[in-house]
């Protein structure tokens, strides 16, 4: 009987405090109390979206060391032994001059910076090249100006070789240098020169009688662009 008396002036009590309380007070609590629901809720949300962002940057990066770990496919391995092109080359080059243009070739090995450079010149200045035009003329066989200046090149068409073949080509064109002592405009000309080095590596070459550029560009389509070659064992 006294503890049912006593609960029921509680209840008394707490029904008066609220009766007294004006209805703003009793508002705001209650508006509070949904702030502070409202906040955690946020708070968890974010908290659950950073654990999603952060799984999925693991997992792209996972993914990511996956596909670098695995081994190429066979069909790109095979690409790629193809594209192996050789310690030496040979560039058919042609470049600008100060009429028909000039065809050379640089040679040597791709691991070094300096070239071995080839091609037929006229000996002498512009006389001596106005003279070609109508009878032989002394030659010159090595490098002439504009020749290592990138700028007045307007063709050029880069080969790879193997370093025996390299060796045959090489002691080829030094035997054509040393064999070549006189240019003529029509006859013993750059094209002509560098053609008789294409042809001795097995490669399809176009009419000498055009300008250098014209001629190195074909020389290019005709070899499909092809950038290695195997000499025959008959050469």
């Amino acid at each position: 009987m006294a503890n049912s008396l006593t609960r029921s002036g509680r209840c008394l009590l707490v029904g008066l405090t609220l009766a007294v309380l004006p209805p703003a007070t009793v508002q705001s609590a209650s508006a509070h109390e949904a702030d502070v629901r409202a906040g955690s809720e946020r708070v968890i949300s974010q908290k659950r979206e950073v654990n999603k962002r952060t799984a999925n940057a693991n997992a792209l990066v996972s993914s990511d060391a996956a596909v670098e770990s695995q081994p190429a496919p066979q069909s790109v391995r095979k690409s790629t032994s193809r594209s192996a092109k050789g310690p030496y080359y040979v560039d058919f080059r042609a470049r600008t001059a100060a009429s028909w243009g000039h065809a050379f070739v640089w040679y040597g090995k791709t691991s070094e910076r300096a070239v071995e450079v080839a091609g037929l010149t006229p000996a002498g200045d512009t006389l001596a090249y106005v003279l070609g035009h109508l009878t032989v003329v002394p030659s010159e066989t090595g490098a002439s100006y504009g020749d290592l200046d990138p700028e007045y090149l307007t063709a050029n068409y880069r080969v790879y070789l193997n370093e025996p073949d390299a060796k045959r080509v090489f002691a080829y064109i030094k035997k054509l240098q040393a064999n070549s002592p006189v240019w003529n405009a029509e006859t013993f000309n750059c094209t002509g020169f560098i053609g008789d080095i294409a042809s001795f590596m097995g490669l399809k070459v176009p009419n000498r009688w055009q300008r250098p550029e014209n001629f190195v560009n074909n020389l290019k389509a005709m070899n499909d662009g092809r950038q290695i070659v195997r000499l025959s064992s008959e050469q």
